[in-house]
Protein backbone atom coordinates (compact mmCIF):
# COMPACT_ATOMS: atom_id res chain seq x y z
CA UNK A 1 0.00 0.00 0.00
CA UNK A 2 2.99 2.09 0.86
CA UNK A 3 4.63 1.76 -2.57
CA UNK A 4 1.30 2.65 -4.61
CA UNK A 5 1.28 6.10 -2.29
CA UNK A 6 -1.72 5.12 -0.72
CA UNK A 7 -2.98 5.41 3.09
CA UNK A 8 -5.89 4.43 4.83
CA UNK A 9 -7.09 6.85 6.64
CA UNK A 10 -9.60 6.60 9.36
CA UNK A 11 -12.03 9.64 10.72
CA UNK A 12 -15.56 10.80 11.79
CA UNK A 13 -18.47 12.74 10.58
CA UNK A 14 -21.30 13.94 13.45
CA UNK A 15 -24.83 14.17 11.66
CA UNK A 16 -28.52 15.35 13.69
CA UNK A 17 -30.46 12.43 14.25
CA UNK A 18 -34.77 13.23 13.91
CA UNK A 19 -36.18 11.03 16.82
CA UNK A 20 -39.66 10.78 17.74
CA UNK A 21 -39.97 11.77 21.56
CA UNK A 22 -40.91 7.60 22.29
CA UNK A 23 -37.76 6.77 20.19
CA UNK A 24 -35.70 9.68 22.33
CA UNK A 25 -36.67 7.95 26.07
CA UNK A 26 -35.12 4.27 24.55
CA UNK A 27 -32.23 6.22 23.30
CA UNK A 28 -32.13 7.53 26.99
CA UNK A 29 -32.24 4.03 28.54
CA UNK A 30 -29.74 2.75 26.69
CA UNK A 31 -27.34 5.30 27.31
CA UNK A 32 -28.35 5.53 31.04
CA UNK A 33 -27.95 1.43 30.80
CA UNK A 34 -24.28 1.92 29.47
CA UNK A 35 -23.13 4.74 32.01
CA UNK A 36 -24.34 1.92 34.58
CA UNK A 37 -22.40 -1.04 32.35
CA UNK A 38 -19.39 1.28 32.77
CA UNK A 39 -19.74 1.68 36.10
CA UNK A 40 -20.39 -1.90 37.25
CA UNK A 41 -17.00 -2.19 35.73
CA UNK A 42 -15.27 -0.51 38.03
CA UNK A 43 -16.67 -1.69 40.99
CA UNK A 44 -15.51 -4.85 39.34
CA UNK A 45 -11.93 -3.97 38.57
CA UNK A 46 -11.55 -2.59 42.09
CA UNK A 47 -13.15 -5.49 43.93
CA UNK A 48 -11.34 -8.29 41.67
CA UNK A 49 -7.72 -8.92 42.72
CA UNK A 50 -5.28 -8.55 39.91
CA UNK A 51 -4.32 -11.86 38.38
CA UNK A 52 -8.40 -12.21 38.16
CA UNK A 53 -8.87 -8.72 36.22
CA UNK A 54 -8.82 -10.53 32.34
CA UNK A 55 -11.41 -9.30 29.71
CA UNK A 56 -12.76 -13.05 29.89
CA UNK A 57 -13.69 -12.38 33.34
CA UNK A 58 -15.04 -9.15 33.02
CA UNK A 59 -17.29 -10.72 30.05
CA UNK A 60 -18.52 -13.56 31.71
CA UNK A 61 -19.61 -10.88 34.78
CA UNK A 62 -21.45 -8.70 32.41
CA UNK A 63 -23.30 -11.73 30.62
CA UNK A 64 -24.43 -12.83 34.33
CA UNK A 65 -25.56 -9.06 34.65
CA UNK A 66 -27.06 -8.82 31.72
CA UNK A 67 -29.53 -12.04 32.94
CA UNK A 68 -30.31 -10.99 36.31
CA UNK A 69 -31.06 -6.84 35.84
CA UNK A 70 -33.39 -6.42 33.41
CA UNK A 71 -32.39 -2.74 33.11
CA UNK A 72 -28.77 -3.56 31.63
CA UNK A 73 -30.48 -5.54 28.89
CA UNK A 74 -32.19 -2.02 27.50
CA UNK A 75 -28.41 -2.03 26.10
CA UNK A 76 -27.84 -4.01 22.97
CA UNK A 77 -25.09 -6.49 23.70
CA UNK A 78 -22.65 -5.44 20.86
CA UNK A 79 -22.83 -1.98 22.61
CA UNK A 80 -22.31 -3.69 26.13
CA UNK A 81 -19.29 -5.13 24.44
CA UNK A 82 -18.13 -2.26 23.24
CA UNK A 83 -18.34 -0.44 27.35
CA UNK A 84 -16.13 -3.55 27.59
CA UNK A 85 -13.52 -2.76 25.50
CA UNK A 86 -13.22 1.41 26.10
CA UNK A 87 -12.83 0.45 30.20
CA UNK A 88 -10.01 -1.98 29.66
CA UNK A 89 -8.84 0.28 26.62
CA UNK A 90 -8.89 3.42 29.30
CA UNK A 91 -7.00 1.41 31.95
CA UNK A 92 -3.96 1.04 29.09
CA UNK A 93 -4.64 5.03 28.09
CA UNK A 94 -3.15 5.13 31.59
CA UNK A 95 -0.46 3.02 32.45
CA UNK A 96 1.09 4.60 29.11
CA UNK A 97 0.70 7.80 30.21
CA UNK A 98 -1.99 9.17 27.74
CA UNK A 99 -4.86 9.80 30.53
CA UNK A 100 -6.03 9.83 34.02
CA UNK A 101 -7.29 6.70 35.83
CA UNK A 102 -10.46 5.37 34.66
CA UNK A 103 -13.28 6.33 37.49
CA UNK A 104 -17.09 6.66 37.98
CA UNK A 105 -19.35 8.20 35.40
CA UNK A 106 -22.16 10.40 37.68
CA UNK A 107 -25.47 10.92 35.93
CA UNK A 108 -25.68 14.38 35.33
CA UNK A 109 -21.77 15.32 34.79
CA UNK A 110 -21.47 12.43 31.93
CA UNK A 111 -21.81 12.80 28.46
CA UNK A 112 -24.69 10.36 27.35
CA UNK A 113 -23.54 7.88 25.07
CA UNK A 114 -24.10 4.65 23.01
CA UNK A 115 -21.79 2.81 20.47
CA UNK A 116 -22.16 0.99 17.88
CA UNK A 117 -19.52 -1.10 17.46
CA UNK A 118 -20.50 -2.77 13.79
CA UNK A 119 -21.06 -0.71 10.67
CA UNK A 120 -22.69 -3.31 8.92
CA UNK A 121 -25.66 -3.54 11.24
CA UNK A 122 -26.02 0.41 10.25
CA UNK A 123 -28.11 0.00 6.87
CA UNK A 124 -27.40 3.49 5.48
CA UNK A 125 -29.69 4.25 2.96
CA UNK A 126 -30.10 8.24 1.48
CA UNK A 127 -33.61 8.88 1.27
CA UNK A 128 -32.99 12.09 -0.44
CA UNK A 129 -30.31 15.65 -0.80
CA UNK A 130 -31.11 16.48 2.83
CA UNK A 131 -32.35 13.33 4.55
CA UNK A 132 -30.84 9.62 5.33
CA UNK A 133 -32.10 6.69 7.39
CA UNK A 134 -30.02 4.58 9.00
CA UNK A 135 -30.84 1.65 11.68
CA UNK A 136 -30.31 1.81 15.56
CA UNK A 137 -30.06 -1.25 17.87
CA UNK A 138 -33.52 -1.48 19.24
CA UNK A 139 -35.18 1.31 18.12
CA UNK A 140 -35.67 1.14 14.35
CA UNK A 141 -35.51 3.02 11.41
CA UNK A 142 -34.32 6.77 12.12
CA UNK A 143 -33.84 9.87 10.05
CA UNK A 144 -30.57 11.52 10.29
CA UNK A 145 -29.52 14.71 8.54
CA UNK A 146 -27.18 14.28 5.49
CA UNK A 147 -24.53 16.97 5.39
CA UNK A 148 -21.76 14.74 3.82
CA UNK A 149 -21.40 12.01 0.98
CA UNK A 150 -20.61 8.60 2.94
CA UNK A 151 -19.58 5.49 1.70
CA UNK A 152 -22.84 3.56 1.32
CA UNK A 153 -24.05 1.42 -1.27
CA UNK A 154 -21.98 1.35 -4.78
CA UNK A 155 -19.93 3.94 -3.05
CA UNK A 156 -18.97 1.40 -0.16
CA UNK A 157 -15.69 -1.79 -0.35
CA UNK A 158 -13.15 -2.70 1.85
CA UNK A 159 -11.13 0.24 1.68
CA UNK A 160 -13.81 2.56 1.59
CA UNK A 161 -16.56 1.99 4.21
CA UNK A 162 -18.31 2.71 8.32
CA UNK A 163 -17.04 0.67 10.16
CA UNK A 164 -18.90 1.90 13.23
CA UNK A 165 -20.76 4.38 14.72
CA UNK A 166 -21.53 5.95 18.41
CA UNK A 167 -24.88 7.70 19.69
CA UNK A 168 -23.55 11.50 21.29
CA UNK A 169 -26.49 13.13 23.24
CA UNK A 170 -25.90 16.94 24.13
CA UNK A 171 -28.19 20.08 24.97
CA UNK A 172 -29.24 20.06 21.63
CA UNK A 173 -30.39 16.18 21.08
CA UNK A 174 -28.98 13.09 19.75
CA UNK A 175 -26.31 12.73 16.86
CA UNK A 176 -24.67 9.80 15.23
CA UNK A 177 -21.26 9.95 14.68
CA UNK A 178 -20.21 7.56 11.89
CA UNK A 179 -16.60 6.01 11.97
CA UNK A 180 -15.14 6.03 8.48
CA UNK A 181 -12.30 4.24 6.50
CA UNK A 182 -11.03 5.26 3.36
CA UNK A 183 -8.08 4.95 1.10
CA UNK A 184 -6.42 8.02 -0.12
CA UNK A 185 -3.55 9.47 -2.04
CA UNK A 186 -0.50 10.29 0.34
CA UNK A 187 -0.25 13.69 0.12
CA UNK A 188 2.69 15.45 -1.21
CA UNK A 189 5.47 17.85 0.30
CA UNK A 190 3.29 21.38 0.69
CA UNK A 191 4.78 23.92 -1.56
CA UNK A 192 2.61 26.70 -0.03
CA UNK A 193 4.68 29.69 2.04
CA UNK A 194 5.68 29.48 5.82
CA UNK A 195 4.14 31.97 8.02
CA UNK A 196 3.89 32.24 11.22
CA UNK A 197 0.56 33.00 13.78
CA UNK A 198 0.22 34.22 16.96
CA UNK A 199 -3.21 33.55 18.67
CA UNK A 200 -4.64 36.47 20.59
CA UNK A 201 -7.87 37.76 22.08
CA UNK A 202 -7.55 41.25 20.13
CA UNK A 203 -6.83 39.46 16.88
CA UNK A 204 -7.95 35.63 17.15
CA UNK A 205 -5.43 34.23 14.59
CA UNK A 206 -2.76 36.79 13.45
CA UNK A 207 -0.78 36.00 10.65
CA UNK A 208 3.14 37.64 10.00
CA UNK A 209 1.75 38.20 6.22
CA UNK A 210 -1.31 40.17 7.88
CA UNK A 211 -3.70 37.53 5.99
CA UNK A 212 -5.45 38.05 10.05
CA UNK A 213 -8.34 35.48 10.37
CA UNK A 214 -11.21 37.15 12.70
CA UNK A 215 -14.86 36.08 13.12
CA UNK A 216 -16.40 39.49 13.07
CA UNK A 217 -16.84 39.41 16.85
CA UNK A 218 -18.85 42.44 17.98
CA UNK A 219 -17.47 45.56 19.70
CA UNK A 220 -15.88 44.93 23.34
CA UNK A 221 -17.21 45.55 26.84
CA UNK A 222 -16.68 48.84 28.65
CA UNK A 223 -14.73 47.54 31.00
CA UNK A 224 -12.45 46.12 27.82
CA UNK A 225 -13.08 42.46 28.33
CA UNK A 226 -14.33 39.79 25.52
CA UNK A 227 -18.24 39.68 25.68
CA UNK A 228 -18.75 36.06 26.66
CA UNK A 229 -21.32 35.71 24.33
CA UNK A 230 -20.25 37.09 21.14
CA UNK A 231 -21.13 33.86 19.00
CA UNK A 232 -24.97 34.64 19.79
CA UNK A 233 -27.25 36.85 17.98
CA UNK A 234 -28.78 40.16 19.87
CA UNK A 235 -32.31 38.05 20.24
CA UNK A 236 -30.60 35.28 21.48
CA UNK A 237 -28.59 37.32 24.02
CA UNK A 238 -31.53 38.76 25.04
CA UNK A 239 -32.95 35.00 25.69
CA UNK A 240 -30.10 33.96 27.78
CA UNK A 241 -30.10 37.11 30.02
CA UNK A 242 -34.05 36.92 30.78
CA UNK A 243 -33.71 32.23 31.09
CA UNK A 244 -30.69 33.42 33.18
CA UNK A 245 -32.55 35.84 35.52
CA UNK A 246 -35.64 33.91 35.88
CA UNK A 247 -33.43 30.40 36.46
CA UNK A 248 -31.87 33.23 39.46
CA UNK A 249 -35.75 33.66 40.64
CA UNK A 250 -36.62 29.97 41.04
CA UNK A 251 -33.27 28.67 42.32
CA UNK A 252 -33.74 31.10 45.38
CA UNK A 253 -37.42 30.17 45.80
CA UNK A 254 -36.45 26.51 46.34
CA UNK A 255 -35.81 25.48 50.21
CA UNK A 256 -32.30 23.86 51.08
CA UNK A 257 -32.18 20.29 49.83
CA UNK A 258 -35.37 20.27 47.75
CA UNK A 259 -35.08 18.50 44.59
CA UNK A 260 -34.80 20.62 41.72
CA UNK A 261 -38.34 21.23 40.02
CA UNK A 262 -39.59 20.61 36.63
CA UNK A 263 -39.82 24.06 35.58
CA UNK A 264 -36.26 24.90 36.77
CA UNK A 265 -35.08 21.92 34.95
CA UNK A 266 -36.80 23.22 31.84
CA UNK A 267 -34.89 26.85 31.96
CA UNK A 268 -31.48 25.23 32.29
CA UNK A 269 -32.30 22.77 28.98
CA UNK A 270 -32.84 26.25 27.38
CA UNK A 271 -29.95 27.84 28.83
CA UNK A 272 -27.34 24.32 27.53
CA UNK A 273 -29.32 24.42 24.08
CA UNK A 274 -28.31 28.31 23.75
CA UNK A 275 -24.44 27.77 25.22
CA UNK A 276 -24.31 24.68 22.71
CA UNK A 277 -25.35 26.40 19.93
CA UNK A 278 -22.34 29.08 20.37
CA UNK A 279 -19.95 26.17 21.07
CA UNK A 280 -21.11 24.85 17.90
CA UNK A 281 -20.54 28.28 15.86
CA UNK A 282 -17.28 28.24 17.39
CA UNK A 283 -16.28 24.74 16.00
CA UNK A 284 -17.39 25.30 12.86
CA UNK A 285 -15.21 28.60 12.57
CA UNK A 286 -12.33 26.80 13.83
CA UNK A 287 -12.92 24.11 11.25
CA UNK A 288 -12.84 26.47 8.32
CA UNK A 289 -10.58 28.53 9.05
CA UNK A 290 -8.03 26.15 9.63
CA UNK A 291 -9.09 23.99 6.80
CA UNK A 292 -7.74 27.46 4.75
CA UNK A 293 -4.45 27.92 6.33
CA UNK A 294 -4.02 24.22 6.04
CA UNK A 295 -4.79 24.48 2.58
CA UNK A 296 -2.36 28.09 1.78
CA UNK A 297 0.68 27.33 3.69
CA UNK A 298 3.03 24.56 3.83
CA UNK A 299 5.01 25.73 7.23
CA UNK A 300 3.06 26.98 9.78
CA UNK A 301 4.40 27.90 12.87
CA UNK A 302 2.68 28.65 16.30
CA UNK A 303 3.69 29.44 19.78
CA UNK A 304 4.25 26.92 22.50
CA UNK A 305 1.60 28.22 25.27
CA UNK A 306 0.80 26.41 28.98
CA UNK A 307 -2.82 27.82 28.59
CA UNK A 308 -3.31 26.08 31.71
CA UNK A 309 -0.93 28.60 33.78
CA UNK A 310 -2.11 31.39 31.20
CA UNK A 311 -5.66 31.21 32.79
CA UNK A 312 -5.11 30.87 36.46
CA UNK A 313 -6.70 33.23 38.36
CA UNK A 314 -5.28 36.84 40.28
CA UNK A 315 -7.01 36.19 43.60
CA UNK A 316 -4.40 35.22 45.54
CA UNK A 317 -4.54 34.58 49.20
CA UNK A 318 -6.01 36.32 52.32
CA UNK A 319 -2.17 37.36 53.52
CA UNK A 320 -1.33 38.06 49.94
CA UNK A 321 -4.33 39.00 47.90
CA UNK A 322 -3.79 39.72 44.33
CA UNK A 323 -4.20 42.86 42.18
CA UNK A 324 -6.55 43.69 38.88
CA UNK A 325 -8.35 40.36 39.94
CA UNK A 326 -11.58 41.65 37.87
CA UNK A 327 -9.46 42.38 34.77
CA UNK A 328 -7.84 39.19 34.65
CA UNK A 329 -10.45 37.31 35.14
CA UNK A 330 -11.94 38.96 31.95
CA UNK A 331 -8.75 38.45 30.44
CA UNK A 332 -8.85 34.24 31.14
CA UNK A 333 -12.31 34.12 30.00
CA UNK A 334 -11.60 35.45 26.53
CA UNK A 335 -8.15 32.97 26.45
CA UNK A 336 -10.72 30.02 27.37
CA UNK A 337 -13.34 31.22 24.65
CA UNK A 338 -11.05 31.61 22.04
CA UNK A 339 -9.73 28.06 22.45
CA UNK A 340 -6.30 28.10 21.04
CA UNK A 341 -5.39 24.68 22.46
CA UNK A 342 -7.99 22.77 19.92
CA UNK A 343 -7.47 25.33 17.01
CA UNK A 344 -3.88 23.91 17.28
CA UNK A 345 -4.90 20.33 17.86
CA UNK A 346 -7.38 20.69 14.09
CA UNK A 347 -4.92 22.30 12.95
CA UNK A 348 -2.16 19.55 13.66
CA UNK A 349 -4.14 16.80 11.41
CA UNK A 350 -5.17 18.97 8.79
CA UNK A 351 -1.82 20.30 7.67
CA UNK A 352 -1.10 16.24 7.95
CA UNK A 353 -4.18 15.78 5.51
CA UNK A 354 -2.86 18.30 2.98
CA UNK A 355 1.48 17.50 3.37
CA UNK A 356 2.07 20.61 5.46
CA UNK A 357 3.62 20.78 8.87
CA UNK A 358 3.00 22.62 12.28
CA UNK A 359 5.74 23.68 14.34
CA UNK A 360 6.06 25.19 17.74
CA UNK A 361 8.75 27.91 19.16
CA UNK A 362 9.23 29.35 22.61
CA UNK A 363 7.41 31.96 24.03
CA UNK A 364 8.85 34.26 25.99
CA UNK A 365 8.86 37.88 24.56
CA UNK A 366 7.41 37.30 21.58
CA UNK A 367 5.10 39.81 22.01
CA UNK A 368 7.63 42.24 23.76
CA UNK A 369 10.41 42.22 20.92
CA UNK A 370 10.76 44.66 17.78
CA UNK A 371 9.98 42.60 14.82
CA UNK A 372 11.67 45.74 13.37
CA UNK A 373 14.94 45.89 15.56
CA UNK A 374 14.86 42.82 17.04
CA UNK A 375 15.63 44.78 20.75
CA UNK A 376 13.09 44.01 23.65
CA UNK A 377 12.41 47.57 24.95
CA UNK A 378 10.45 47.66 28.72
CA UNK A 379 7.08 49.41 28.21
CA UNK A 380 7.08 48.81 24.29
CA UNK A 381 3.66 46.85 24.35
CA UNK A 382 1.63 49.41 25.59
CA UNK A 383 -2.06 46.85 25.88
CA UNK A 384 -3.41 44.80 24.10
CA UNK A 385 -3.74 45.94 20.81
CA UNK A 386 -0.43 47.98 20.15
CA UNK A 387 3.11 47.62 19.99
CA UNK A 388 5.37 50.92 19.81
CA UNK A 389 9.08 50.65 19.77
CA UNK A 390 10.71 52.51 22.76
CA UNK A 391 14.16 52.10 21.29
CA UNK A 392 15.10 55.74 20.30
CA UNK A 393 16.47 54.54 17.05
CA UNK A 394 13.67 52.42 15.81
CA UNK A 395 9.84 53.89 16.79
CA UNK A 396 8.31 51.16 14.99
CA UNK A 397 4.50 50.80 15.47
CA UNK A 398 2.19 48.44 14.71
CA UNK A 399 -0.61 45.85 16.35
CA UNK A 400 1.50 43.84 18.57
CA UNK A 401 -0.52 40.45 17.66
CA UNK A 402 0.92 40.95 14.49
CA UNK A 403 4.38 42.12 15.62
CA UNK A 404 4.32 39.07 17.55
CA UNK A 405 3.61 36.48 14.92
CA UNK A 406 6.49 38.26 12.84
CA UNK A 407 8.93 37.23 15.71
CA UNK A 408 7.47 33.65 15.83
CA UNK A 409 8.47 33.32 12.09
CA UNK A 410 12.02 34.55 13.01
CA UNK A 411 12.28 32.00 15.71
CA UNK A 412 11.73 29.54 13.14
CA UNK A 413 13.39 31.04 10.16
CA UNK A 414 16.85 31.25 12.70
CA UNK A 415 16.43 27.46 14.00
CA UNK A 416 15.75 28.51 17.82
CA UNK A 417 14.86 25.31 19.51
CA UNK A 418 12.12 24.38 17.11
CA UNK A 419 9.58 21.74 18.30
CA UNK A 420 8.09 20.21 15.38
CA UNK A 421 4.40 18.96 15.87
CA UNK A 422 4.13 14.30 14.42
CA UNK A 423 0.98 14.29 12.32
CA UNK A 424 -0.26 11.66 14.52
CA UNK A 425 -4.17 13.15 14.02
CA UNK A 426 -6.02 13.83 17.31
CA UNK A 427 -5.10 11.64 19.31
CA UNK A 428 -1.67 12.86 20.24
CA UNK A 429 1.59 11.37 20.57
CA UNK A 430 1.97 8.48 22.28
CA UNK A 431 3.43 8.63 25.28
CA UNK A 432 6.57 6.40 27.02
CA UNK A 433 5.28 4.19 29.27
CA UNK A 434 4.89 4.62 33.27
CA UNK A 435 4.51 3.64 36.50
CA UNK A 436 1.61 1.41 36.75
CA UNK A 437 -0.79 2.85 38.99
CA UNK A 438 -1.18 1.30 42.88
CA UNK A 439 -5.05 -0.14 41.52
CA UNK A 440 -2.82 -2.03 38.73
CA UNK A 441 -0.45 -3.58 41.00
Amino acid sequence: MSELGLAKRRFGHRARLALSPAEIRVMDDQAHAARTMWNCLHAWWQMMPKDKRTLAAADAAIREARKELDFLAELPAQASQAVLKTYFRAWVNCWEGRADEPNFKARFRSAMSVDIPQGRDLNIVRVHRRWGMVNLPKVGRVRFRWTKDLPVGKRAGTDNRITGARLVKDALGWHIAFRIQTLEAKPQPHQGPEVGIDAGVNIPLALSNKDHQDHGRPPRLPDGTADRDKWLTPKEKAKLLKLERQAAHRKSLRKKGEKTSRRLQHTYDQIKQLRAKATRRTLDWQHKTTTYLARTYGVIVVEQLNITNMVKSARGTIEKPGKNVKAKAGLNRSIAQEAWGRTVTILTYKLARYGGRLVKVPAPNTSRRCSACGFTVPGSREDQATFVCKNPDCDFQCNADWNAARNILHLYRIGHDIVEVPAVGRRGRRAAKTVKPVAAR
